[in-house]
């Protein structure tokens, strides 16, 4: 049968209706539907197929006494098939409507069938919730992409794409492309490079942003920009990261803080409410670096639930217990969090908190249940009675409660405390679908981060983001001390964007790069294009950039970013499907005057 078949394929009639639209309202009519069986099942006479495509399933029948030569193609089906079929909607029986299902109240008796392809078995089922390793469903991701829960994240993705380019549009934005082939320039991650086959020896490089090309074009007088990006890092392996990724690139002229802001904050209004049908809590709150830090342990905090830390510095000021003297003598922090009800965590429960923190850098953990006869700890005994009462009274601890305490750098120790408020959270089982999404902002980053390896500073955003005018001074005496005009967009624990004002005046911009250890020369070799437009009239301007995959992601309700990417790669940068990166051949090598060293 199926050699016949395959003589009529590609001879269907055009599709009058995608498999999720039909409803009672088209019993009665001559429907031709396309797409791919998604399950068969045969009763012994009568034969039921899931027909699906990305609108959605509509149940196809195939009865003998209805069309026999119809019921014959149709014992031939296995799933993924592509079939065409001509039927007549029909209402199913009361007792077998499907509620879940928005063509579950009627079906299709099938009058023609035509199988357009066959399959193989697949590697895997082509439905949700799965339960398959993630390197098979890559190797196979066009299969992947059949599964409801991949349409509907892509679906979204084109959703949130026309949702930007109409915002920015409607706010006098205009949507200008940058070259993908570019300059290498050092900003923050390795470059991908790519040889000139015509200018033997020289590369260009992948644009890791379109940073500098988006200043120029605030210096060639186009105001207001913005840009859906592909953007390519070449950075170590890390989890959920991508060596190509999306950005909403943005930027404005003769803006200041506020103006972009608010730009932005519009855009996540629109955003809330056309995809979540939510309204965004305004204002939008604001926290600055130190705070963040101080109270969340992280410039990307969560604040869908409390935990709060709590610097102690005050409390053990005075205290005779190493630890806590030695991080207070040394201008570094005691900072401490409640766990509620965890004074019952037994000692390998705390064994095991501890080893996380240790594995961060952390000397130990410092642990306090509270009971109602006062607090246990091993370090009671050297403890003040004044101590023991203020540290219950300033955590604001009860009976029954667990508090966490880690000494040290104040930076260092912050962040290893905002990973154990993540953990805390995540036993105490803290956030869940239902908890409402928290968008903020977190300014007033410091310009520069000290690195102890190196002895040097590098630029905590990039080399381009203006410090604060009032700062500018202690470029000179204390960098350490300088605030950037920068600020980052985070929602429900995740950066989102990222931005700053910028630097346009070349005296500064010339400062900036000394501060970091880029002389004139460097400068001028790397940067000099730009500088060289800064002498010509820039006008301040500032801007941001989204991460757009991440936002996908969220919105969509999922927890990696390679399942809002058509075809993404491995976390070591590895493209399963297609086998890439690959060895070329010896003749294009020699076009590009490339020879591999083999190592020894």
């Amino acid at each position: 049968m199926l050699t016949e078949v395959k003589e009529t394929k590609m001879k269907f009639s055009k599709r009058t209706h995608t498999c999720g639209k039909l409803t009672v309202k088209d019993v009665g009519k001559s429907v031709v539907l396309n797409g791919w069986v998604d399950k068969r099942r045969d009763l012994g006479g009568v034969i039921f197929v899931g027909l699906r495509d990305r609108y959605g399933i509509t149940q196809v029948v195939f009865e003998p006494e209805n069309n026999e030569e119809a019921h014959r193609v149709g014992k031939e089906l296995r799933n993924e098939f592509v079939i065409s079929i001509e039927g007549t909607v029909r209402k199913r029986p009361d007792d077998q409507i499907n509620k879940g299902m928005k063509t579950g109240s009627i079906d299709v008796i099938v009058n023609k069938i035509v199988i357009l392809n066959e399959s193989e078995t697949p590697p895997f089922p082509i439905k949700d919730n799965i339960e398959t390793f993630e390197d098979l469903r890559l190797k196979y991701r066009y299969l992947d992409l059949r599964r409801p829960v991949f349409q509907k994240t892509l679906l979204l993705r084109h959703r949130m794409y026309q949702i930007v380019r109409k915002y920015f549009d409607e706010n006098s934005f205009i949507e200008i492309e940058t070259p993908m082939l570019m300059k290498s320039t050092p900003e923050g991650a390795r470059d991908y490079l790519v040889p000139s086959r015509i200018h033997k020896g020289k590369f260009y490089a992948l644009p890791q942003s379109p940073q500098t090309y988006k200043q120029l074009l605030m210096i060639s007088g186009f105001d207001r920009y913005f840009q859906i990006v592909k953007c390519f890092r070449d950075e170590d392996f890390r989890a959920d990261r991508q060596p190509e990724f999306t950005q909403i690139d943005v930027e404005m002229s003769f803006v200041d803080t506020e103006d972009v802001l608010e730009v932005v904050e519009g855009l996540m209004k629109l955003l809330f409410k056309e995809i979540w049908n939510k309204e965004l809590k305004e204002p939008v709150p604001r926290f600055t670096f130190n705070e963040a830090m101080e109270r969340y342990g992280s410039d990307k905090p969560d604040i869908r639930f409390s935990l709060e830390l709590i610097t102690l510095n005050s409390v053990f000021k005075n205290s005779e217990f190493k630890v806590f003297k030695d991080a207070i003598e040394s201008e570094g922090i005691v900072s401490g969090l409640v766990a509620p009800g965890c004074a019952k965590y037994s000692r390998n429960q705390i064994d095991n908190l501890t080893k996380i923190v240790k594995n961060l850098g952390a000397k130990g953990l410092v642990w306090i249940k509270v009971t109602e006869d006062g607090i246990d700890s091993p370090i009671a005994k050297f403890l003040s009675d004044d101590e023991k009462e203020k540290i219950v009274k300033t955590m604001n601890a009860g009976a029954g409660d667990l508090i966490l305490i880690l000494a040290g750098k104040r930076l260092k120790t912050l962040i290893q405390m905002g990973v154990l408020r993540l953990e805390m959270a995540k036993r105490l089982e803290l956030v869940n679908p239902d908890v409402e999404p928290e968008l903020l902002w977190v300014t007033d980053f410091p310009l520069l981060d000290w690195d102890e390896e190196t002895k040097r500073y590098y630029a905590m955003h990039h080399p381009f983001t203006s410090p604060r005018m009032e700062d500018i001074g202690l470029l000179d005496t204390d960098p350490g001390k300088v605030k950037a005009r920068a600020y980052d967009l985070v929602l429900n624990g995740y950066e989102i964007a990222g931005g700053s004002i910028r630097i346009h005046n070349s005296d500064l911009q010339l400062k900036m790069f000394k501060v970091l250890g880029i002389s004139k020369e460097e400068a001028e070799k790397k940067f000099g294009f730009l500088m060289n437009a800064f002498k010509y009239g820039a006008p301040p301007h500032g801007g941001i950039a989204f991460g757009f995959d991440r936002m996908v992601m969220i919105f969509a309700g999922g927890t990696s970013i390679r399942d809002t990417i058509a075809f993404p790669k491995t976390t070591s940068a590895l493209s399963l499907m297609d086998e890439s990166p690959s060895e070329v051949s010896e003749e294009q090598l020699k076009e590009l005057h490339i020879a591999i060293r083999k190592e020894s």
